[in-house]
Parts: structure tokens; C-alpha cells; sequence
């Protein structure tokens, strides 16, 4: 049923945990409704579980055109992603509907690469650095490439949880935690850090604690989706 305005969450299998759903809502992740003002309709994709999806699976791009139609269907206005990974279909999920389509935070980097000095980096914080794929950054010049530094959490709390069947429940403190000793690590080895860019739509509700401390601005896709927002009302 068509609802009103309202953002589409495409979703891996099995989805969220049933029962847990409360606990992926903190206050600025992208499935709370009061991050954007408005519902958070989520749709999980066929056969779309991590593994196939880390992968590049080609046969999940049917899967993710479908899901898409079906949340534009519904009245999504945007539709994003609760994985990053899903980056490898934003070209033909784009084609198939008529709304803007935001898979990953990973869209803003050409973007912010302009917007720094040639010597500046930027520190991409991801859920496991291990297995980031080169192609999501989308950079083709070697010179920007190397301005562009992957840090990750795994081995912390967060990573510890989300790895458990069903995943267990991580506080915000801890996300913070995690995300703070990632960077702290990542600057110590590239100083010349001027700007953080979250890959993981875990991390935006860790966004203000990782600004206040380190000074540097944080992009994630809950920027990426409001800024999209209010281009459009």
C-alpha cells in the first residue's frame, strides 16, 4: 500500500533480528524516522545475504531493481541502502526508478576530494578494512587514490556483535569506542586526515561524539540522504 512521503531502506536477508529492531534505531541512524522527519519504509532483497553481496553477486542487480520499484511503489522518495556494499548497483538500481537513488556514503568522495587540498586525505571508516573492495571507491587517478585511507573496526565490540547469529545488541558508547580507536590509529599514521567519510550505515549515530573529538568534519549517508532531502522539498 501506498504510503506518503517517506525514504526506502533496501535491505540484506535475513534483514533485522526479530524483536531487535529497537536496538538499530538510535537517535541518527538512517532507519529511525526522526533522523529525516519522515517514515523509513525498509525492503529486503531477495537473495541478497552478506556474503553474496560483499562478492558482487551479478545475479542480486535483478533483486535490487525489484526491491527498489517495489519501494518506490510504496512512496518512497530516496531510496538508500543499510549496506554499503550495494554501491555496485547504483547504476542500474538509478536506471530503474524515477527517484534519487543513494546506496553509499562512498558517492560523496569524488565530492569531497574537490572540496580539500590536493594534500589533504580522507579517512574512509568502514565495518571491516579486510574486506572493502577497491572498486567501491569509484576513483580511476592514482593521485587521488592515494589521498583516499581505509580504517575499519574489526576486532572491537561492534564487530564482536554484529558477527553473532543473530547479531547481539552494541551500545552507542561502544560504537563510539570502536570508531574513535579506528581513527585515532588511522590519523596517527596519515596526519594529514582533513575529513572522515563512514562507510557503514552502523556508524552515523556515532557522527557528533567522532566530530566533538576529533575536529573534523564526518560524512556519512545520513548527511548524504538529508542534504538530498532538502534539495527536494
Amino acid at each position: 500500500m501506498k504510503t506518503e512521503r517517506s525514504i526506502g531502506v533496501l535491505d540484506v536477508e535475513p534483514g533485522l533480528p526479530a524483536g531487535s529492531e529497537n536496538s538499530y534505531r538510535l537517535a541518527g541512524s538512517m532507519i529511525n524516522a526522526d533522523t529525516f522527519g519522515l517514515p523509513v519504509l525498509l525492503d529486503t532483497v531477495e537473495g541478497a545475504s552478506i556474503d553474496l553481496l560483499m562478492r558482487g553477486e551479478a545475479s542480486l542487480e535483478a533483486s535490487y531493481i525489484a526491491a527498489a520499484r517495489r519501494l518506490e511503489g510504496r512512496g518512497a522518495v530516496l531510496i538508500s541502502s543499510y549496506c554499503g556494499g550495494a554501491i555496485q548497483y547504483q547504476d542500474a538500481i538509478a536506471k530503474a526508478v524515477n527517484i534519487p537513488v543513494l546506496t553509499s556514503s562512498l558517492i560523496l568522495l569524488p565530492l569531497l576530494l574537490r572540496q580539500l587540498s590536493p594534500s589533504a586525505k580522507i579517512g574512509v571508516m568502514t565495518f571491516d578494512a579486510r574486506a572493502f573492495r577497491e572498486d567501491w571507491l569509484g576513483i580511476g587517478n592514482p593521485a587521488e587514490r592515494r589521498r583516499v585511507v581505509i580504517g575499519g573496526v574489526e576486532g572491537g565490540k561492534l564487530f564482536h556483535n554484529e558477527s553473532k547469529c543473530p547479531p547481539e545488541t552494541t551500545t552507542l558508547a561502544d560504537i563510539e569506542k570502536d570508531i574513535a580507536t579506528s581513527v585515532a590509529h588511522l590519523r596517527a599514521a596519515n596526519p594529514e586526515i582533513a575529513a572522515l567519510l563512514f562507510s557503514c550505515t552502523l556508524f552515523p549515530p556515532a557522527a557528533p561524539s567522532i566530530r566533538r573529538s576529533t575536529g573534523l568534519p564526518v560524512y556519512d549517508v545520513v548527511t548524504l540522504c538529508q542534504a538530498t532531502l532538502r534539495s527536494l522539498f
